[in-house]
Protein backbone atom coordinates (compact mmCIF):
# COMPACT_ATOMS: atom_id res chain seq x y z
CA UNK A 1 0.00 0.00 0.00
CA UNK A 2 1.05 3.44 -0.97
CA UNK A 3 0.42 7.03 0.10
CA UNK A 4 -0.62 9.19 -2.83
CA UNK A 5 -2.86 11.92 -3.26
CA UNK A 6 -5.97 12.32 -5.76
CA UNK A 7 -7.66 15.34 -6.22
CA UNK A 8 -5.96 17.24 -3.41
CA UNK A 9 -6.66 15.08 -0.70
CA UNK A 10 -4.35 11.83 0.54
CA UNK A 11 -5.79 8.74 0.41
CA UNK A 12 -4.71 5.10 1.43
CA UNK A 13 -4.42 3.40 -2.23
CA UNK A 14 -2.59 1.09 -4.37
CA UNK A 15 -1.04 2.41 -7.31
CA UNK A 16 -3.64 1.08 -9.88
CA UNK A 17 -6.40 2.65 -8.33
CA UNK A 18 -8.89 4.00 -10.96
CA UNK A 19 -11.88 6.52 -11.16
CA UNK A 20 -14.68 6.47 -8.96
CA UNK A 21 -17.93 6.92 -9.88
CA UNK A 22 -18.51 10.16 -9.24
CA UNK A 23 -15.20 11.04 -11.48
CA UNK A 24 -17.33 9.10 -14.19
CA UNK A 25 -20.14 11.45 -13.87
CA UNK A 26 -17.73 14.50 -14.02
CA UNK A 27 -15.97 12.96 -17.50
CA UNK A 28 -19.40 11.90 -19.02
CA UNK A 29 -20.34 15.82 -18.17
CA UNK A 30 -17.87 17.59 -19.47
CA UNK A 31 -17.80 15.57 -22.61
CA UNK A 32 -21.40 16.48 -23.13
CA UNK A 33 -19.99 20.06 -22.64
CA UNK A 34 -17.35 20.41 -25.31
CA UNK A 35 -18.90 18.46 -27.95
CA UNK A 36 -21.76 20.94 -27.98
CA UNK A 37 -18.92 23.30 -29.02
CA UNK A 38 -17.78 21.48 -31.46
CA UNK A 39 -21.28 20.72 -32.88
CA UNK A 40 -22.37 24.13 -32.48
CA UNK A 41 -19.65 25.84 -34.61
CA UNK A 42 -19.87 23.21 -37.52
CA UNK A 43 -23.56 23.69 -37.82
CA UNK A 44 -23.41 27.23 -38.26
CA UNK A 45 -21.17 27.19 -40.96
CA UNK A 46 -23.56 24.54 -42.81
CA UNK A 47 -26.07 26.66 -42.23
CA UNK A 48 -24.61 29.53 -43.38
CA UNK A 49 -25.77 29.77 -47.12
CA UNK A 50 -28.98 28.70 -46.14
CA UNK A 51 -29.19 31.67 -43.24
CA UNK A 52 -28.19 34.55 -45.81
CA UNK A 53 -30.65 33.47 -48.22
CA UNK A 54 -33.17 33.60 -45.97
CA UNK A 55 -32.49 36.75 -43.99
CA UNK A 56 -30.90 38.61 -46.97
CA UNK A 57 -27.89 38.93 -45.37
CA UNK A 58 -24.36 39.84 -46.69
CA UNK A 59 -21.47 37.80 -46.92
CA UNK A 60 -20.02 40.18 -44.45
CA UNK A 61 -23.21 39.77 -41.78
CA UNK A 62 -22.86 36.18 -42.39
CA UNK A 63 -19.09 36.02 -41.83
CA UNK A 64 -19.63 38.49 -38.51
CA UNK A 65 -21.95 35.71 -37.12
CA UNK A 66 -19.16 33.04 -36.74
CA UNK A 67 -16.67 35.98 -35.64
CA UNK A 68 -18.75 37.01 -32.76
CA UNK A 69 -19.59 33.22 -31.79
CA UNK A 70 -15.88 33.13 -31.40
CA UNK A 71 -15.64 36.42 -29.67
CA UNK A 72 -18.25 35.63 -27.18
CA UNK A 73 -16.25 32.44 -26.44
CA UNK A 74 -13.25 34.36 -25.28
CA UNK A 75 -15.46 36.50 -23.19
CA UNK A 76 -17.21 34.19 -21.68
CA UNK A 77 -14.24 31.83 -20.89
CA UNK A 78 -12.85 34.66 -18.99
CA UNK A 79 -15.83 35.18 -16.57
CA UNK A 80 -17.00 32.06 -16.58
CA UNK A 81 -13.97 30.50 -15.55
CA UNK A 82 -13.16 33.18 -12.80
CA UNK A 83 -16.95 32.29 -11.74
CA UNK A 84 -15.93 28.71 -11.52
CA UNK A 85 -13.38 29.42 -9.04
CA UNK A 86 -15.78 31.42 -6.53
CA UNK A 87 -19.08 29.17 -7.11
CA UNK A 88 -17.84 25.55 -8.18
CA UNK A 89 -17.34 23.84 -11.48
CA UNK A 90 -20.66 21.87 -11.78
CA UNK A 91 -22.88 25.12 -11.01
CA UNK A 92 -21.28 27.48 -13.09
CA UNK A 93 -20.93 24.55 -16.06
CA UNK A 94 -24.53 24.53 -15.50
CA UNK A 95 -25.17 27.57 -16.50
CA UNK A 96 -22.91 27.95 -19.15
CA UNK A 97 -24.74 25.11 -20.92
CA UNK A 98 -27.86 26.74 -19.83
CA UNK A 99 -26.91 30.04 -21.87
CA UNK A 100 -25.66 28.32 -24.81
CA UNK A 101 -28.90 26.22 -24.95
CA UNK A 102 -31.61 29.03 -24.90
CA UNK A 103 -29.81 31.71 -26.97
CA UNK A 104 -29.22 28.87 -29.49
CA UNK A 105 -32.52 28.15 -29.29
CA UNK A 106 -33.67 31.85 -29.87
CA UNK A 107 -31.88 32.00 -32.79
CA UNK A 108 -34.58 30.10 -34.21
CA UNK A 109 -36.66 33.21 -34.01
CA UNK A 110 -34.32 35.89 -35.49
CA UNK A 111 -36.10 38.36 -37.78
CA UNK A 112 -33.39 39.57 -38.90
CA UNK A 113 -29.07 40.18 -38.47
CA UNK A 114 -29.22 42.13 -35.23
CA UNK A 115 -31.70 39.97 -33.31
CA UNK A 116 -29.37 37.10 -34.82
CA UNK A 117 -26.00 38.70 -34.00
CA UNK A 118 -27.08 39.50 -30.23
CA UNK A 119 -28.55 35.74 -29.88
CA UNK A 120 -25.43 34.45 -31.44
CA UNK A 121 -22.78 36.16 -29.16
CA UNK A 122 -24.61 35.41 -25.93
CA UNK A 123 -24.71 31.69 -27.35
CA UNK A 124 -20.90 32.22 -27.51
CA UNK A 125 -20.57 33.28 -24.02
CA UNK A 126 -21.62 30.13 -22.98
CA UNK A 127 -19.83 27.85 -25.38
CA UNK A 128 -16.73 29.85 -24.06
CA UNK A 129 -16.98 28.70 -20.43
CA UNK A 130 -17.57 24.63 -20.90
CA UNK A 131 -13.87 24.16 -22.02
CA UNK A 132 -12.28 24.86 -18.97
CA UNK A 133 -14.60 24.43 -16.47
CA UNK A 134 -15.21 20.76 -17.86
CA UNK A 135 -11.23 20.18 -17.99
CA UNK A 136 -11.12 21.76 -14.19
CA UNK A 137 -13.51 19.20 -13.05
CA UNK A 138 -12.56 16.21 -14.67
CA UNK A 139 -8.98 17.12 -13.43
CA UNK A 140 -9.81 17.69 -10.00
CA UNK A 141 -12.13 14.41 -10.08
CA UNK A 142 -9.41 11.98 -11.31
CA UNK A 143 -6.76 10.26 -9.79
CA UNK A 144 -3.51 11.66 -11.00
CA UNK A 145 -1.57 8.78 -12.63
CA UNK A 146 -5.07 9.03 -14.89
CA UNK A 147 -5.22 12.69 -15.60
CA UNK A 148 -3.99 13.47 -18.73
CA UNK A 149 -6.23 10.58 -20.50
CA UNK A 150 -9.14 12.08 -18.81
CA UNK A 151 -8.61 15.61 -19.81
CA UNK A 152 -7.87 13.89 -23.27
CA UNK A 153 -11.16 12.11 -23.67
CA UNK A 154 -12.79 15.86 -22.80
CA UNK A 155 -10.98 16.98 -25.65
CA UNK A 156 -12.31 14.12 -27.79
CA UNK A 157 -15.99 15.41 -26.73
CA UNK A 158 -15.17 18.21 -29.63
CA UNK A 159 -14.56 15.70 -32.05
CA UNK A 160 -17.57 13.43 -31.61
CA UNK A 161 -19.29 16.75 -32.02
CA UNK A 162 -18.01 17.60 -35.46
CA UNK A 163 -18.60 13.87 -36.33
CA UNK A 164 -22.63 14.59 -35.20
CA UNK A 165 -23.05 17.63 -37.43
CA UNK A 166 -21.03 16.08 -40.37
CA UNK A 167 -23.53 13.44 -40.09
CA UNK A 168 -26.46 15.08 -39.30
CA UNK A 169 -26.78 18.59 -40.69
CA UNK A 170 -26.71 17.24 -44.25
CA UNK A 171 -30.00 14.87 -43.30
CA UNK A 172 -31.49 17.47 -41.31
CA UNK A 173 -31.18 20.69 -42.55
CA UNK A 174 -33.06 20.15 -45.72
CA UNK A 175 -36.33 18.48 -44.05
CA UNK A 176 -36.33 21.34 -40.95
CA UNK A 177 -34.33 24.22 -42.25
CA UNK A 178 -31.96 26.78 -40.22
CA UNK A 179 -34.39 27.20 -37.79
CA UNK A 180 -34.87 23.77 -36.93
CA UNK A 181 -31.18 23.28 -36.56
CA UNK A 182 -30.97 25.99 -34.15
CA UNK A 183 -33.92 24.23 -32.19
CA UNK A 184 -31.70 20.95 -32.21
CA UNK A 185 -29.45 23.36 -29.21
CA UNK A 186 -32.29 23.18 -26.72
CA UNK A 187 -31.29 19.61 -26.24
CA UNK A 188 -28.02 20.49 -24.30
CA UNK A 189 -30.25 22.44 -21.56
CA UNK A 190 -31.55 19.30 -20.50
CA UNK A 191 -27.78 18.12 -19.96
CA UNK A 192 -27.68 20.74 -18.01
CA UNK A 193 -30.55 19.70 -15.89
CA UNK A 194 -28.22 16.20 -15.65
CA UNK A 195 -25.11 17.88 -14.67
CA UNK A 196 -26.58 20.15 -12.06
CA UNK A 197 -27.64 16.92 -10.16
CA UNK A 198 -25.99 13.89 -10.93
CA UNK A 199 -22.58 15.71 -10.65
CA UNK A 200 -21.04 17.01 -7.29
CA UNK A 201 -18.34 19.01 -6.97
CA UNK A 202 -14.48 17.75 -6.86
CA UNK A 203 -13.51 17.03 -3.26
CA UNK A 204 -10.43 19.21 -3.71
CA UNK A 205 -13.00 21.80 -4.35
CA UNK A 206 -14.77 21.26 -1.51
CA UNK A 207 -11.75 21.19 0.88
CA UNK A 208 -10.70 24.42 -0.72
CA UNK A 209 -14.26 26.29 -1.20
CA UNK A 210 -14.47 30.20 -0.19
CA UNK A 211 -10.59 30.37 -0.74
CA UNK A 212 -11.16 32.48 -3.59
CA UNK A 213 -13.51 34.90 -2.20
CA UNK A 214 -11.13 37.39 -1.03
CA UNK A 215 -8.67 36.83 -4.12
CA UNK A 216 -8.60 37.71 -7.96
CA UNK A 217 -8.11 34.48 -9.52
CA UNK A 218 -6.15 36.65 -12.85
CA UNK A 219 -3.49 37.22 -9.80
CA UNK A 220 -2.75 34.26 -9.22
CA UNK A 221 -1.60 33.53 -12.64
CA UNK A 222 1.40 35.37 -12.30
CA UNK A 223 1.74 35.46 -8.37
CA UNK A 224 5.53 34.97 -8.74
CA UNK A 225 8.11 34.58 -11.43
CA UNK A 226 7.84 31.09 -11.82
CA UNK A 227 4.40 31.09 -12.22
CA UNK A 228 4.41 33.70 -14.34
CA UNK A 229 6.71 32.07 -17.13
CA UNK A 230 4.99 28.95 -16.95
CA UNK A 231 1.57 31.08 -17.70
CA UNK A 232 3.27 32.76 -20.89
CA UNK A 233 4.53 29.44 -21.87
CA UNK A 234 1.04 28.11 -21.97
CA UNK A 235 -0.21 31.34 -23.53
CA UNK A 236 1.98 30.42 -26.59
CA UNK A 237 0.88 27.12 -27.09
CA UNK A 238 -2.73 27.47 -26.88
CA UNK A 239 -2.62 30.56 -28.96
CA UNK A 240 -0.24 28.21 -31.38
CA UNK A 241 -3.05 25.30 -31.11
CA UNK A 242 -5.95 27.35 -31.93
CA UNK A 243 -3.88 29.27 -34.73
CA UNK A 244 -2.60 26.38 -36.54
CA UNK A 245 -5.80 24.31 -36.46
CA UNK A 246 -7.80 26.95 -37.53
CA UNK A 247 -5.49 27.96 -40.25
CA UNK A 248 -5.22 24.39 -41.41
CA UNK A 249 -8.81 23.37 -41.22
CA UNK A 250 -10.70 26.40 -42.73
CA UNK A 251 -8.37 26.69 -45.76
CA UNK A 252 -7.27 23.54 -46.34
CA UNK A 253 -10.53 22.41 -48.21
CA UNK A 254 -9.67 25.65 -50.50
CA UNK A 255 -6.25 24.72 -51.00
CA UNK A 256 -7.10 20.76 -52.23
CA UNK A 257 -10.08 22.53 -54.60
CA UNK A 258 -7.46 25.24 -56.35
CA UNK A 259 -4.58 23.12 -56.73
CA UNK A 260 -6.10 19.73 -56.77
CA UNK A 261 -9.52 20.23 -58.27
CA UNK A 262 -11.27 18.04 -55.44
CA UNK A 263 -15.13 18.49 -55.77
CA UNK A 264 -16.46 19.19 -52.34
CA UNK A 265 -17.04 15.64 -51.82
CA UNK A 266 -13.53 14.67 -52.02
CA UNK A 267 -12.83 17.90 -49.68
CA UNK A 268 -15.40 16.67 -47.34
CA UNK A 269 -13.84 12.98 -47.51
CA UNK A 270 -10.67 14.70 -46.69
CA UNK A 271 -11.60 16.73 -43.91
CA UNK A 272 -13.62 13.72 -42.33
CA UNK A 273 -10.06 11.33 -42.44
CA UNK A 274 -8.25 14.62 -40.70
CA UNK A 275 -10.43 14.58 -37.91
CA UNK A 276 -10.81 10.85 -37.78
CA UNK A 277 -6.24 11.71 -37.61
CA UNK A 278 -7.19 14.22 -35.23
CA UNK A 279 -9.14 12.20 -32.54
CA UNK A 280 -6.40 9.34 -32.59
CA UNK A 281 -3.83 11.85 -32.09
CA UNK A 282 -5.48 13.54 -29.17
CA UNK A 283 -6.05 9.78 -27.56
CA UNK A 284 -2.52 8.97 -27.56
CA UNK A 285 -1.46 11.91 -26.45
CA UNK A 286 -3.30 11.58 -23.41
CA UNK A 287 -1.48 8.17 -23.10
CA UNK A 288 1.30 9.08 -23.87
CA UNK A 289 1.72 12.27 -21.56
CA UNK A 290 0.29 10.09 -18.59
CA UNK A 291 3.10 7.32 -19.12
CA UNK A 292 6.23 9.35 -20.36
CA UNK A 293 5.67 13.22 -19.14
CA UNK A 294 3.90 16.21 -20.56
CA UNK A 295 6.91 17.80 -22.00
CA UNK A 296 8.38 14.79 -24.07
CA UNK A 297 5.14 14.45 -25.27
CA UNK A 298 4.33 18.11 -26.49
CA UNK A 299 7.67 18.02 -27.82
CA UNK A 300 7.32 15.10 -29.89
CA UNK A 301 4.07 16.03 -31.37
CA UNK A 302 4.99 19.98 -31.79
CA UNK A 303 7.88 18.43 -33.85
CA UNK A 304 5.78 16.26 -35.56
CA UNK A 305 3.08 19.42 -36.45
CA UNK A 306 5.67 21.24 -37.75
CA UNK A 307 7.18 17.87 -39.89
CA UNK A 308 3.55 17.00 -41.45
CA UNK A 309 2.88 20.56 -42.01
CA UNK A 310 5.48 20.80 -44.64
CA UNK A 311 5.33 17.50 -45.83
CA UNK A 312 1.72 17.42 -47.04
CA UNK A 313 2.80 20.86 -48.73
CA UNK A 314 4.49 19.08 -50.71
CA UNK A 315 2.02 16.11 -51.57
CA UNK A 316 0.43 16.09 -55.05
CA UNK A 317 -1.16 12.20 -55.10
CA UNK A 318 -4.88 11.67 -53.90
CA UNK A 319 -4.38 8.67 -52.30
CA UNK A 320 -0.85 10.53 -50.23
CA UNK A 321 -3.16 13.43 -49.63
CA UNK A 322 -5.60 11.53 -48.07
CA UNK A 323 -3.33 9.95 -45.98
CA UNK A 324 -1.12 12.71 -45.34
CA UNK A 325 -3.90 14.47 -43.71
CA UNK A 326 -4.91 11.78 -41.46
CA UNK A 327 -0.83 11.96 -39.77
CA UNK A 328 -1.12 15.50 -40.00
CA UNK A 329 -4.38 15.46 -38.16
CA UNK A 330 -2.87 13.53 -35.14
CA UNK A 331 0.01 16.12 -34.24
CA UNK A 332 -1.17 19.11 -34.98
CA UNK A 333 -4.58 18.84 -33.04
CA UNK A 334 -3.30 15.93 -30.83
CA UNK A 335 -1.61 18.50 -28.15
CA UNK A 336 -5.35 19.54 -27.82
CA UNK A 337 -5.62 16.28 -25.59
CA UNK A 338 -2.95 17.74 -23.04
CA UNK A 339 -3.47 21.19 -22.19
CA UNK A 340 -6.11 20.72 -19.19
CA UNK A 341 -3.91 18.66 -17.28
CA UNK A 342 -0.62 21.10 -17.15
CA UNK A 343 -3.17 23.60 -16.77
CA UNK A 344 -4.78 22.03 -13.98
CA UNK A 345 -1.06 20.97 -12.20
CA UNK A 346 0.27 24.27 -12.93
CA UNK A 347 -2.07 26.06 -11.06
CA UNK A 348 -4.05 25.95 -7.06
CA UNK A 349 -7.61 25.17 -7.04
CA UNK A 350 -8.59 28.70 -6.36
CA UNK A 351 -7.20 29.79 -9.74
CA UNK A 352 -7.88 26.74 -11.81
CA UNK A 353 -10.53 27.24 -13.91
CA UNK A 354 -9.79 30.70 -14.23
CA UNK A 355 -6.01 29.41 -15.51
CA UNK A 356 -8.09 26.79 -17.73
CA UNK A 357 -10.47 29.18 -19.31
CA UNK A 358 -8.40 32.47 -19.76
CA UNK A 359 -5.49 31.15 -21.14
CA UNK A 360 -7.13 28.38 -23.60
CA UNK A 361 -9.47 31.00 -24.63
CA UNK A 362 -7.13 33.68 -25.28
CA UNK A 363 -4.88 31.16 -26.87
CA UNK A 364 -8.52 30.74 -28.68
CA UNK A 365 -8.94 34.83 -29.38
CA UNK A 366 -4.82 34.69 -31.08
CA UNK A 367 -6.00 31.42 -32.91
CA UNK A 368 -8.89 33.67 -34.71
CA UNK A 369 -6.57 35.06 -36.82
CA UNK A 370 -5.23 31.93 -38.10
CA UNK A 371 -7.29 31.62 -41.29
CA UNK A 372 -6.78 35.64 -41.99
CA UNK A 373 -2.80 34.98 -41.75
CA UNK A 374 -3.32 32.26 -44.39
CA UNK A 375 -5.14 34.14 -46.09
CA UNK A 376 -2.91 37.34 -46.74
CA UNK A 377 0.39 34.65 -47.35
CA UNK A 378 -2.32 32.85 -50.16
CA UNK A 379 -2.49 36.34 -51.92
CA UNK A 380 0.98 37.53 -51.51
CA UNK A 381 2.54 34.17 -52.26
CA UNK A 382 0.57 30.59 -52.52
CA UNK A 383 -1.56 28.01 -50.85
CA UNK A 384 1.68 26.04 -50.92
CA UNK A 385 3.77 28.55 -49.57
CA UNK A 386 1.38 29.46 -46.56
CA UNK A 387 0.80 26.01 -45.38
CA UNK A 388 4.59 25.54 -45.59
CA UNK A 389 5.31 28.72 -43.51
CA UNK A 390 2.84 27.07 -40.61
CA UNK A 391 4.81 25.06 -39.58
CA UNK A 392 7.50 27.79 -38.43
CA UNK A 393 4.68 28.64 -35.35
CA UNK A 394 5.07 25.05 -33.65
CA UNK A 395 9.00 25.57 -33.89
CA UNK A 396 8.10 28.56 -31.41
CA UNK A 397 5.54 25.70 -29.42
CA UNK A 398 8.85 23.76 -29.00
CA UNK A 399 10.98 26.67 -27.69
CA UNK A 400 8.50 27.85 -25.43
CA UNK A 401 8.14 24.08 -23.83
CA UNK A 402 11.48 23.68 -23.75
CA UNK A 403 12.09 27.10 -21.52
CA UNK A 404 9.19 27.84 -20.04
CA UNK A 405 6.92 24.75 -19.27
CA UNK A 406 8.03 23.04 -15.96
CA UNK A 407 7.23 18.85 -15.91
CA UNK A 408 4.45 18.00 -13.81
CA UNK A 409 2.81 14.44 -14.66
CA UNK A 410 1.69 12.96 -11.40
CA UNK A 411 1.97 16.14 -9.43
CA UNK A 412 -0.93 16.80 -6.60
CA UNK A 413 -2.94 19.10 -7.36
CA UNK A 414 -2.91 21.86 -4.87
Amino acid sequence: MTTVQLSGETSQSTAFEGPDAEAKKALAASVVGYAMDGFDLLILGFMLAAIRADLSLTPAQGGSLLTWTLIGAVVGGIVFGMLSDYYGRVRILTWTILLFAIFTGLCALARGYTDLLVYRTIAGLGLGGEFGIGMALVAEAWPARLRARACAYVALGWQAGVLVAALLTPLLLPQIGWRGMFLVGLLPGVAAFLVRWSVGEPKIFVTHAGEARGLLPLKLLVKDRATTKASFGMLILCSVQNFGYYGVMIWLPSYLSSRFGFTLAQSAVWTAVTVAGMAVGIWVFGQFADRIGRRPALMTFQAGAATMVVVYSQLTDATALLIGGAVMGVFVNGMLGGYGALLSELYPTQARGTAENVLFNLGRGVGGFGPLAVGALVSAYSFQAAIALLAAIYVVDIVATALLIPERRGAALE
